[in-house]
Order: structure tokens, then C-alpha cells, then sequence
């Protein structure tokens, strides 16, 4: 039995194993393709750690009634400890006379992102928002790499639209090769027989006319 064994330590303190998933569930979600690469037993760990904070981000899309708002941004608050905190000078540089506002750092904007887009987007999936792909070994190390990415990215998307696109035009092909085969047999064939008879017919009118002469 796998008694307190539930999840792989990695080789870390409790504190840099979170802090690590922290980054690597902050890369996934503001990444441009929605994937990462890495290795397979941090992919492993990532994908149970992602799929909870994306759960709450679809949990408040679906809320209604008078407390929706209070219980949206209970969930938001909750799904922020999945992710670093924001800059914590930026109260303190805002009241200052020339100095520049702090920048915010990437987990607010992975916050603002699953909320906004992510929690829409799998409103109606029940579980299974990301895929882990085997890429092989690592040169040096040995390590077996992986990419995981979010179900639904922009390159599956375009991938899904373009083999529509492509069976569309192929249907289309080939019923208008089909109806031009049909044409071809019932127009130019006709007439190719047609013609056939008429030369027999001349050739018999010829014979019986010499036998007449005859």
C-alpha cells in the first residue's frame, strides 16, 4: 500500500518542491502555445497541480444568484495561492513623486488569465484540461523529457480547422470529378457512336449499291 506516498518529493524541500510547481504552472498559463517541456516526473506532478486551479477559475464562471461576486472572489483568492504573489512595493511605489510603477510580476497575470479566458474555455469539459507528450532522453543527464500542454491550444485549434478545411475541399473535388465523369460518358461517347453507325450505315448503302451495278 502507498500510504503517505501520494506525491513524487523530487529531490526538494516542501518549500522549493511548491515553489517550483508555483513557476512551472505560471509558464504553462502565460505561455504563447500553452505548453512547457520538461521532465516527465515534473510534468506528472504539474498536471494534478494545474487541473485543481483551473477547477476554481470554471467554478466561478458558472456562479449566479445575489452572492456570485462574493463567492467569485473567494475562489479567486484561494486560486492565487496556486501561483506567487504580486509585487509586494508596488502600494508603496505608487505614492511616490517620480518613481515609476513596479511592474507586476507573471502570477498576476496568470491569475488575470485563467479567470478571464481559461475558465470559459472548459466551462463544459469535466476534467482533462491538460496532455503530457513524451519527447524521449536527454542528452547528458539522461533525463526523459515531456511536453505538457493545455487541451484546446491555438496549434491543435488550427490544426482541428485546417483538416476541415482540407476534407471540405476534397469532398467538393470529388463530387465535381464524379459529375464531369458522368457528363463525359453521356456526352462525347453518344456522339462517338453515333458517328460509328453512321459509317456502317454509308459502307452498307456503298456494298449495295455496286452489287446493284452489277
Amino acid at each position: 500500500m502507498r500510504h503517505l506516498r501520494a506525491h513524487r518529493k523530487l529531490g526538494r524541500t516542501t518549500e522549493h518542491r511548491m515553489s517550483m510547481l508555483r513557476n512551472l504552472a505560471t509558464s504553462l498559463i502565460n505561455a504563447r502555445e500553452e505548453r512547457i517541456i520538461t521532465t516527465v516526473p515534473k510534468a506528472k506532478e504539474l498536471r494534478p497541480f494545474v487541473e485543481r486551479v483551473i477547477t476554481l477559475a470554471k467554478r466561478a464562471g458558472t456562479l449566479e444568484g445575489d452572492s456570485a461576486v462574493a463567492q467569485s472572489l473567494h475562489l479567486r483568492r484561494q486560486a492565487a495561492g496556486f501561483f506567487h504573489a504580486g509585487n509586494s512595493q508596488q502600494a508603496a511605489s505608487t505614492g511616490k513623486r517620480g518613481q515609476a510603477r513596479a511592474p507586476r510580476t507573471a502570477g498576476v497575470a496568470a491569475l488575470k488569465r485563467l479567470f478571464d479566458e481559461l475558465g470559459e474555455r472548459y466551462r463544459d469539459r469535466p476534467g482533462g484540461y491538460t496532455r503530457i507528450i513524451r519527447l524521449g532522453r536527454r542528452d547528458g543527464d539522461n533525463a526523459e523529457l515531456a511536453i505538457i500542454e493545455l487541451v484546446g491550444n491555438p496549434r491543435e485549434t488550427e490544426a482541428v480547422d485546417s483538416k476541415k478545411a482540407k476534407t471540405a475541399t476534397t469532398g467538393r473535388k470529388k463530387t465535381t470529378k464524379s459529375a464531369g465523369v458522368r457528363g463525359e460518358a453521356t456526352g462525347p461517347e453518344t456522339t462517338k457512336r453515333e458517328g460509328r453507325g453512321g459509317s456502317r450505315s454509308k459502307k452498307k448503302e456503298s456494298t449495295a449499291a455496286e452489287k446493284d451495278t452489277e
